[in-house]
């Protein structure tokens, strides 16, 4: 009986394999050829390899200020905050994954997320909403990564060279000389290696945080601990709203789409066990630091929890190797998550620039491709040095896209493609999270457009930050 199982398991997928290959040749000669899916997103990867793209695009650096989400939020609030964020992703983004699976089934398989939106809500949310503002979004994150790049290799010199005369923009040009050679690697699927290197970095450095966390908290260097809120309701409301917008763009992707069209076919079930891979991180990376760094911290908590391994007089509470131990790890992670990001706006360039009747490595299709993502790395790295207070933008930004592309969306197309029975649990529950995480955006916004207007007096440009 076992082996009658295995042989039809077997036939079925090879029939799902046939009838993806068939469609998209079929769909090829509706349509000319998109240089974009089929450099870009070619669809050769295996469920580890999606596991290892979505833990790079998820556990990144930003969870290092979970600490200072907590400091707004308090004990309660925060841990709760942080459960929910990890429930609603985890089942929007399989809910999203069961959308693009079924449309596979049917002979629509769709690598984009505008591709989705065009199929789903119409052709106008997938070309001028769903497209913009997840184009928007991943480039605010590569301008945010460069940026914060640059800080953590200006805070490796200013602690071992105090009185050194470099200035911040100095090291985003640095660290955008690194991007400008990774972002010529041609695929997302070329990326699975680095990005199973960056899987272990983000455990490093979330590891060593924790321990740096765990070891000032227990010494008489580290702060009086502090729990209390703010009294001023206007800070403490806003805190609020802010610290929710972190915990949610922390857990923020906005790119499940083209994750997923990097497998192979047939992709049914592969996804889920991706996801499986990377929320296991999750677990382990997102509640270490946010629990021991707001434990050993308090409503002192810095919004990047390294600044806190260094006392107002600049003094080390921990060695000085191991902060630039962690600042390494954190810089190396920070390039791979730049990288993939990134793939959206080359997949647009490669669309618009390439020949996908000649070969991705001819001279006719490299020339364009070098020159164009050149180019996008450079405008990226310009934007990074001349606002060192990008954070701020791209909290809004993150408000903006990342809320409705990874909480409101997902269930909206669930519930549009597979139209469950307004009896059941499932419409309402999907239903409630579209309207509830809907308003925390709008909330969310707002909080951050306070937050650039309280800033404001103290932006200038290239400022030395």
């Amino acid at each position: 009986m076992n082996t009658i199982h295995i042989g039809s398991v077997g036939k079925e997928n090879m029939k799902e394999a046939e009838a993806f290959s068939t469609t998209t040749t079929t769909d090829h000669h509706k349509q000319p050829l998109d240089a974009g899916a089929h450099f870009v997103l070619k669809s050769k990867g295996s469920w580890w390899h999606s596991g290892y793209h979505l833990t790079t695009s998820i556990v990144a650096p930003p969870l290092l200020s979970l600490p200072f989400a907590f400091a707004s939020l308090g004990w309660t609030a925060g841990v709760l905050s942080l459960v929910i964020g990890a429930v609603v992703t985890f089942y929007s983004y399989n809910l999203i994954s069961l959308v693009l699976e079924h449309k596979a089934e049917l002979g629509h398989r769709h690598l984009r997320f505008r591709d989705m939106a065009y199929d789903i809500l119409g052709p106008g949310w997938g070309r001028y909403y769903v497209g913009p503002i997840q184009f928007m979004v991943c480039y605010g994150a590569v301008v945010g990564n460069i940026l914060l790049g640059g800080q953590c290799l200006k805070a490796i010199y200013v602690l071992w060279n105090p009185n050194g005369t470099m200035k911040l923009y100095e090291f985003i040009v640095i660290f955008g000389v690194l991007m400008l050679i990774l972002a010529q690697i041609p695929s997302f699927h070329s990326l699975r290696h680095i990005n199973l290197i960056s899987l272990v970095l983000c455990l490093l450095y979330s590891a060593s945080a924790t321990a740096a966390s765990i070891y000032i908290g227990n010494s008489s260097k580290g702060p009086h601990k502090n729990y209390s809120l703010s009294n001023n309701d206007e800070t403490r409301i806003f805190g609020i709203f802010n610290a929710i917008a972190i915990i949610a763009t922390t857990f923020g992707n906005g790119i499940i789409p083209e994750i997923q069209a990097t497998l192979a076919p047939p992709v049914k079930g592969k996804m889920f066990k991706g996801l499986c891979v990377c929320y296991t991180v999750v677990i382990v990376t997102f509640f270490s630091v946010a629990v021991s760094g707001y434990w050993a911290f308090g409503n002192e908590s810095a919004g990047l929890i390294l600044s806190n391994f260094i006392d107002h007089d600049g003094n080390p509470l921990v060695p000085r190797w191991f902060i630039m131990m962690i600042n390494i790890f954190t810089i190396l992670q920070l390039s791979a998550v730049a990288v993939v990001y990134l793939q959206p706006t080359n997949e647009v360039l490669e669309r618009a620039f390439a020949d996908p009747t000649r070969s991705e490595f001819s001279t006719r299709n490299v020339i364009p491709r070098v020159i164009s993502r050149s180019i996008s790395v450079i405008l990226a790295t310009t934007i990074a040095a001349m606002l060192p207070f990008f954070g701020d933008i791209n909290a809004m930004i993150g408000a903006f896209g990342f809320l409705p592309l990874d909480f409101v969306l997902p269930v909206v197309f669930y519930n549009l493609t597979f139209k469950p029975s307004r009896r059941r649990v499932l419409f309402w529950l999907n239903s409630s999270i579209a309207v509830i995480f809907s308003v925390i955006g709008v909330t969310a916004v707002i909080a951050a457009v306070r937050q650039i207007s309280l800033d404001a007096k103290n932006y200038k440009l290239f400022a030395n930050v």
